[in-house]
């Protein structure tokens, strides 16, 4: 028997939170590889990018915003589906929420499912979720491609660049400051989670995100990236991560080697370059697994469900 616990039910520190200021409208509450917020506060409304899991849990990003600025929180903004991201977003009492259509249709087709997928994979991710109020987060604003909302004088593309992490995500770009908040499609020091990616769009994706000159970026996990050369690296980081675990994948996937067999390779392959990364061990069945379906002809990824996770965690870990 696998001595390796589901997912991250053996993960349990608390992480230190910091609450970074990048200019005088643009802030990143990060916490150690944990899920980030972005604050944008312009002229006379605030945005706030990814929720945190739950209101409890968002209380403590309000409290940072209510240190800095006393302007009501408009909007939220959803860089993709995923529960963890979303599940906080009644904590705000925001008149809007803006997301893809794609992120709409995800959040249609498969929105239940990954809610109760993800609560169960990682319980510290979700403190007090008895806060959630029962059904989904749904946007009440979407758009398809980029549009701009305006705080003010101060202009804010909202911008889906590609697909990656998932087929709806979302970026957030101030133009006049050069500052993107890139949700998960970008990570640093965090092992990107890929259980629903598109491999092969992801690398061009990035390109586009480093084609705006980013001078300034909050990721989807790890700490905020405040000069162009962290930028660089965190961009790079997270598509020799993802380049290298799809190529590995593929090998195995096109000699027919059976998926369990493809993950002990690649987790072997992978683990002295990436293995320090935060939640690796968390990531990598998922990630291998997607791979694999994509590899072998599942060009849309399947739906997880906490039946689905605990099935594939003990083929690939079990043994």
């Amino acid at each position: 028997m696998s001595t390796k616990k589901f997912a991250s039910h053996a993960d349990l520190e608390v992480k230190k939170v910091s609450f970074d200021k990048l200019s005088d409208n643009a802030y990143a509450y990060t916490a150690e590889g944990d899920p980030n917020t972005g604050i944008i506060i312009g002229d006379n409304a605030v945005m706030v990018i990814d929720t945190q899991a739950t209101p409890v849990m968002a209380q403590d990003v309000i409290r940072r915003i209510r240190e800095v600025t006393d302007k009501p929180i408009k909007y939220i903004l959803l860089s993709h589906y995923h529960a963890v991201r979303v599940l906080g977003a009644s904590a705000y009492g925001a008149d809007h929420i803006i997301a893809s259509r794609d992120t709409y249709d995800l959040i249609v087709e498969r929105g239940e499912q990954d809610k109760a997928s993800e609560i169960g994979r990682f319980p510290r991710l979700f403190n007090a979720v008895e806060s959630v109020p029962p059904g989904m987060t749904w946007p009440t604003i979407t758009f398809q491609g980029e549009m701009s909302l305006w705080l003010g004088s101060l202009e804010v593309k909202i911008m889906q660049v590609g697909r990656g992490h998932t087929k709806g995500d979302t970026i957030a770009w101030i133009p006049s400051q050069k500052i993107c908040f890139s949700g998960d499609l970008v990570e640093f020091d965090a092992t990107p989670y890929a259980g629903d990616a598109y491999f092969e769009d992801w690398p061009a994706t990035l390109d586009a995100i480093a084609a705006l000159k980013p001078e300034k970026l909050v990721p989807g996990r790890g700490a905020a990236l405040q000069t162009p050369e962290l930028v660089a690296a965190g961009l790079r980081g997270t598509k020799e991560f993802v380049t290298d675990l799809y190529a590995n994948v593929k090998i195995g996937a096109q000699k027919g080697e059976t998926l369990n067999a493809v993950y002990k390779r690649t987790f072997a392959a992978m683990k002295p370059k990436y293995g320090h990364w935060v939640i690796f061990d968390h990531c990598m069945p998922f990630d291998v697994t997607r791979a694999y379906d994509l590899a072998t002809g599942h060009t849309h990824p399947r739906i997880w469900t906490d039946k689905r996770d605990q099935e594939m965690w003990a083929a690939l870990e079990g043994q």
